[in-house]
């Protein structure tokens, strides 16, 4: 079909959209893919989490962003928004499932279909206190359960196999592929290196994220690369932030790590470009878009043997995944690309010429295709 039979009206729920303060790489996948969908004439209205300071509704790039109540009040008030004010105004409605749904199944009456980056399972202990996070771990095969008959977009192999371990349905999920903001660079010999070997660790200061792995990874490959260097970006707060930030001062090689913070897009370019390898030990992601941003700028990555890490990376061939998820891997991995020149070259190029075929042009039309199927 064509892109004139988009439905014309789409409400989109979900628990934050991309200027949130925990924003990551599902909102950037919602904000190119709705950006897409209002340049081609059609109205979208998401319905979010608010946040300190918002403003409670917001035009962006074309499409309305309206916020209500918290992380937890959001679904309560979503619902009865909807009733009041919504209702019988989309042609589609997407449940966006970014820890728990809105189940718009139950009060929804326009078509409406479920879109999952990832499941949380072992994210709830990470993320949230007891006894909230058993609460969530046990509820969510429930909630899965009861909405197995839902049309389902994800993004990853990965995700779908998760999905369907829980009853949802083989042929009712269907695979976007996700997309990049950041323009692959035209040459990889134009790109200059750091003069010494350095690993990277961007991405928010998050449990979830195991940023305290690649620290001690860097410990033990510093033993056997005296040159070795670790760049940390990315901001946080709470306990563990405070627990990251003593591993950094306490460490015996303090003086070769460097906190930047939050960095700017600019910066946060220019590290990917400069480092030799990025270092990604997430617990699960649905596709793990910073490894494919990195390649794209002629860095590889080694990664935790992870839900989207294995999808977003090739082992040995675009970069490495580890055969146990621990710092001790995580630092042969380091050892692996430092001592073979070679292979790194040749593992560069691939991740580079990988990564230009992820774009959100890709992605939209794909999207597209599944919002019309009958």
């Amino acid at each position: 079909m064509s892109g004139n039979n988009l439905p014309q009206k789409i409400l989109w729920f979900t628990w934050k959209d991309l200027t949130h303060p925990l924003s990551g790489g599902a909102e950037v996948v919602n904000e190119e893919i709705a950006r897409r969908l209002v340049n081609s004439g059609k109205k979208v209205t998401f319905v979010v989490g608010g946040y300190k300071n918002c403003k409670k509704e917001k035009i962006i790039n074309g499409y309305k962003v309206i916020r209500l109540g918290n992380r937890y009040t959001l679904y309560l008030h979503a619902l009865f928004y909807y009733l009041k004010y919504l209702k019988g105004w989309p042609d589609l409605v997407i449940d966006e499932v970014n820890t728990a749904p809105f189940l718009c199944k139950f009060y929804v009456r326009e078509n409406n279909i479920l879109f999952f980056h990832q499941l949380c399972r072992g994210i709830w202990f990470y993320q949230f206190p007891f006894p909230l996070n058993l609460v969530g771990y046990l509820m969510e095969p429930i909630y899965l359960w009861l909405l197995r008959d839902r049309k389902v977009i994800t993004i990853s192999e990965s995700t779908k196999r998760d999905l369907m371990r829980f009853g949802l349905r083989d042929k009712k999920i269907s695979i976007i592929p996700v997309g990049i903001e950041l323009e692959p660079v035209s040459d990889l010999n134009k790109i200059k290196k750091y003069s010494d070997f350095t690993v990277l660790s961007l991405g928010a200061i998050r449990e979830m994220k195991r940023p305290d792995h690649q620290i001690k990874a860097f410990e033990i490959a510093k033993k056997e690369i005296p040159e070795l260097k670790l760049k940390i970006a990315g901001s946080g707060s709470g306990k563990y932030y405070e627990k990251v930030m003593k591993l950094i001062e306490n460490n015996p090689y303090k003086r070769d790590i460097e906190y930047l913070g939050r960095v700017t897009k600019e910066k946060k370019t220019e590290l990917m470009q400069k480092s030799h390898l990025i270092l990604v030990t997430s617990i699960k992601e649905g596709w793990g878009l910073i490894v494919t941003e990195a390649n794209s700028q002629g860095t590889i990555a080694a990664v935790y043997d992870a839900d989207g890490l294995r999808d977003s990376t090739k082992d040995k061939f675009s970069g490495l995944i580890t055969s146990k998820n621990t710092p001790e891997e995580l630092a042969e991995a380091i050892l692996k690309v430092y001592k073979n020149p070679v292979n790194y070259e040749k593992m560069r190029v691939a991740a580079w010429v990988w990564s230009k075929e992820i774009t959100f042009d890709n992605c939209y039309r794909k999207f597209q295709e599944i919002i019309n199927e009958k």
